[in-house]
């Protein structure tokens, strides 16, 4: 078969959205379409089954709603499709408040944004923020927290400039008691605090109804809740109001985002494979990784406005497909893993490997046609700037077939809310359907709870080796005796240890370290 034949059977233009999919370098043989065929008309019957209201998340007895959030004429109940309808309205209310200066702040009108959260409750949000935002004339400058780090928290105030009277912050928390959340709240609180300004004036929570968030916002008079609903997964949220609120409030086009969306949802539920972008990424995820992620995706979008979307797509199809256990109970260690950054950039970083080295990948390039900001100096006769990073996209792209290193090719005509909205909802389909081709269940995220029971061990461990060394100021304690009397096994030794090496770096007027001559015999005491 010609190139030009094979690229012809494997493009797929979707005008409506701008957007068109290539899987032509995949090199996917007609006899793994009809060998798929079955398994992949069973996967969308349980997609029509799952925006009908089926039960997902077995895990928790919830059902899968996002794909009602740009439809609400999906939703299974009255009930969800006024709440959806209602909160819209109420957001839209909120956001015109803020920007005509209806809803003003100490300082007079808002001009600032902070967003605090983390995973899911801030990637989509920083993604889309990067990709559409408005740098020369934002209604509000918006600014991120996405961690516990205090350092990181004192970056994102210190760019306000002196601007936090006029500062509106929005906290986001499913369940309201996810601790690196609540603790950048509570540093951002006491900013605010320090400058004497009252924090709820400037306040907005999104969170379930009833969380430990809620009721903390309901009780410190903040200016604005709204809801999150156990329907909608963090990873699967920035069409809620968990992303739509900050994206409005920064003056992005949510309308243009929803519509891209739902119009990709309806090209997305058809049963004909060959018309259906999502079906045919999915198709060609199992053929590049057998099914049991054999490959790593490489994201390499050519545009800095979507140097985000890897950060984005990890938390997307890794949380969703890396799961230990089938739907049938099987251990089977599942998963696809993601990374990626930029082009041109990455051409001059791992793109070496990618095209040499070993072939545990796949790439998927994403082409932008139509630049936002076209530069008009010819930096030599003839040709731009975008000209370049064009040809350097087709390039690496060719060097890589060259070795038969496997890719596929999304191009978009232009960067618009209706063509990222388009992309948001093309990937959260195809993680959808690629999990039911493999038989696990993206819905649920156990591995995810067992780092946070573990970090809230450690923490009560951290409090208790204070707690012993300020009772016995002067004593010196090697880790081992400190696990012995903490009533610890062997195997706490290293962390032990490494809790009193952070003691140090952070308290050390009043704790300090003995050089030993070995770890064994290393000690630790508080200052008499």
């Amino acid at each position: 078969m010609s190139s030009w034949t094979n690229f012809k059977r494997s493009y797929l233009p979707l005008s409506d959205l701008g957007i068109a999919l290539d899987i032509s370098k995949m090199e996917m043989e007609e006899a793994f379409f009809h060998e798929m065929e079955p398994r992949l008309q069973k996967a969308l019957l349980a997609m029509e089954a799952l925006e009908a209201g089926a039960i997902a998340n077995v895990d928790e007895g919830r059902r899968v709603g996002h794909y009602w959030l740009r439809n609400t004429d999906l939703a299974p109940t009255d009930e969800v499709k006024q709440a959806i309808d209602n909160t819209l309205e109420s957001l839209r209310a909120f956001v015109h408040s803020i920007h005509s200066g209806q809803q003003t702040c100490p300082g007079g009108i808002f001009k600032h944004l902070i967003v605090i959260g983390i995973g899911g409750s801030i990637l989509g949000p920083q993604f889309v923020s990067d990709a559409l935002g408005d740098l020369q004339h934002p209604k509000l400058l918006v600014h991120f927290i996405d961690n516990t780090d205090p350092e990181g928290i004192q970056r994102a105030l210190l760019q306000l400039e002196g601007g936090l009277p006029q500062t509106l912050t929005v906290v986001i928390s499913k369940s309201g008691g996810t601790l690196e959340t609540r603790n950048a709240m509570l540093e951002v609180e006491a900013a605010y605090q320090s400058k004497g300004l009252d924090f709820g004036r400037c306040a907005v929570a999104i969170t379930q109804k009833g969380s430990k968030l809620d009721a903390y916002a309901d009780k410190n008079n903040w200016l604005a809740r709204f809801p999150m609903w156990d329907w909608v997964g963090g990873r699967t949220s920035e069409l809620s109001v968990t992303g739509l609120l900050p994206a409005a409030l920064e003056g992005i086009d949510i309308e243009g985002l929803i519509r891209g969306a739902a119009q990709m949802d309806v090209i997305t539920r058809s049963k004909l494979t060959a018309s259906n972008p999502a079906a045919l990424l999915a198709l060609a995820w199992f053929h590049a990784t057998g099914g049991k992620g054999k490959k790593d995706m490489v994201i390499l979008p050519y545009r800095d406005r979507l140097s985000l979307l890897s950060r984005y797509l990890q938390q997307l199809v890794m949380e969703s497909l890396g799961k230990e256990r089938d739907q049938a109970g099987n251990i089977v260690h599942q998963g696809i893993t993601v990374y990626g950054n930029k082009g041109s950039t990455d051409q001059h970083a791992y793109v070496q490997q990618l095209r040499d080295g070993v072939a545990n990948f796949f790439v998927t390039f994403i082409e932008v046609l139509a630049s936002r900001s076209k530069s008009a100096l010819e930096l030599e006769p003839g040709y731009q700037s975008d000209d370049y990073l064009n040809c350097f996209f087709l390039g690496t792209r060719a060097a890589l077939h060259e070795k038969v290193r496997p890719s596929i090719t999304l191009t978009l005509e232009a960067i618009s809310p209706e063509s990222i909205g388009a992309l948001i909802a093309l990937y959260e389909r195809t993680v959808g359907l690629y999990a039911s081709l493999i038989g696990i269940n993206a819905y649920h995220q156990p591995g995810v709870e067992a780092g946070k029971k573990a970090a809230s061990e450690f923490l009560e461990l951290l409090g208790r080796i204070r707690t012993t060394l300020a009772k016995s100021p002067g004593q010196q304690f090697t880790p081992i005796t400190m696990a012995k009397i903490l009533g610890l096994e062997d195997e706490s030794i290293e962390i032990v240890y490494r809790l009193l090496c952070y003691c140090v770096a952070n308290d050390a007027k009043t704790i300090k370290e003995q050089t030993g001559s070995s770890l064994d015999t290393i000690t630790f005491c508080s200052v008499p």
